[in-house]
């Protein structure tokens, strides 16, 4: 049998069945199944450490038509667990000698995929339901064997994934900036070094639990909370040293589960969302200058409003204008700030790159009072 006939099944852990035909790896794939509604950029969606562990769903119809290009990473390898997609390319239309099959790819990841599956239902019924644990499988002989897996695999919520993705050693990128920046690993995608990196910063990258003290005696100008994958509440010795961090007013800017970890070192709480926001034109409102943003966004927890709200020492900066979640919000009594989205992009829109700046800005201006 030729491999692209080959069928597979998608069992959802509600039961929901949908069948399709294998593209990828064969064999069966678990994982939390959660939907991306980015027109572009799936292979840095692919690579984004943020997605460790779940199953994606792409609402653009077409998948694979430009191939893979080795410098179009966010990672050293696909963190997705499962693909599944409604018109898949085995062949890509773009010219170049770094192009490759976007099978060939997920092959050598060996991440199971599937295709010719109605995604608009799979997403609506997602929309509906909310996000749940799934399987992706090319044995597709006993289905209710697959339906009662899918059952038991493990909930994202409660689950602890930053040390998957960590680095295991630090590392330093770019050599005599401006200013030095400590970034905690959570499951960085490589654009946020990328982007400190244009702005005058030499990055040394830590694994995802160093201390407090090991950073402080470093003679950093400022700390970047990383994105990642998982639950939040799970890192407790992480919060306990972003606190830390904190309290020396060591100027700090967090990214989605950076933020969400910053928000639980000031005694906020987070909660899981009914379905996540993954994509790359969620609208945001900046509540200082009252524009808004087109955003890069990829999480499945958010930190709560109300807390935020009463909390008398943080100020809201940021909403999302879809659901009026907290996108963003600063303290006003430190020197820190985060926000619930991707700043650096990759895929997705340029509009809140001025974080990055401000960030910049609040290293320069720390670096003068203490000078």
């Amino acid at each position: 049998m030729n491999p692209q006939d080959k069928n597979a099944v998608l069992v959802l852990a509600d039961g929901t069945v949908f069948y399709g035909k294998s593209c990828g790896a064969e064999g069966t794939a678990t994982g939390e199944i959660a939907f991306n509604t980015g027109m572009t950029g799936y292979q840095e969606i692919f690579t984004d450490p943020s997605y460790f562990g779940q199953m994606v769903v792409m609402a653009s119809s077409h998948i694979g038509n430009y191939g893979v290009h080795e410098d179009e990473v966010e990672s050293d390898s696909i963190k997705i667990k499962g693909l599944i997609v409604r018109k898949f390319a085995y062949r890509p239309s773009r010219y170049g000698n770094k192009i490759r099959p976007l099978q060939d790819y997920l092959v050598e990841n060996n991440v199971v995929g599937i295709r010719d599956i109605d995604t608009r239902a799979l997403v609506s019924h997602i929309r509906e339901f909310g996000a749940q644990n799934a399987i992706i499988s090319t044995e597709t002989e006993n289905v209710d064997a697959l339906k009662k897996q899918a059952t038991e695999i493990p909930s994202m919520k409660g689950m602890e994934l930053a040390s998957k993705v960590s680095t295991k050693e630090k590392y330093t990128v770019g050599e005599g900036g401006e200013y030095k920046v400590a970034l905690l690993d959570f499951g960085v995608k490589q654009n946020i070094i990328r982007c400190l990196q244009e702005r005058g910063c030499q990055v040394t990258v830590f694994p995802y639990d160093t201390s407090a003290e090991e950073i402080l005696s470093g003679g950093f100008d400022g700390v970047q909370l990383s994105n990642g994958p998982g639950d939040p509440e799970p890192l407790t010795a992480v919060v306990e040293n972003i606190k830390q961090l904190v309290e020396a007013n060591i100027p700090i800017f967090g990214i989605c589960l950076g933020h969400q970890l910053l928000a639980i070192s000031q005694g906020l709480s987070t909660e899981k969302m009914h379905n996540g926001h993954r994509g790359i034109n969620h609208p945001i409102k900046n509540l200082e200058t009252g524009k808004g943003e087109i955003t890069s966004q990829n999480h499945g927890f958010v930190v709560r409003m109300e807390d935020a709200e009463k909390h008398p020492n943080i100020k809201v900066t940021h909403v999302h204008l879809n659901d009026g979640t907290l996108a963003g919000f600063r303290l006003n009594d430190k020197n820190a700030f985060s926000v619930q989205y991707h700043p650096e992009a990759s895929p997705g829109p340029y509009d809140s790159r001025y974080l990055f700046d401000s960030f910049i800005e609040n290293m320069k201006v720390n670096k003068k009072q203490l000078a």
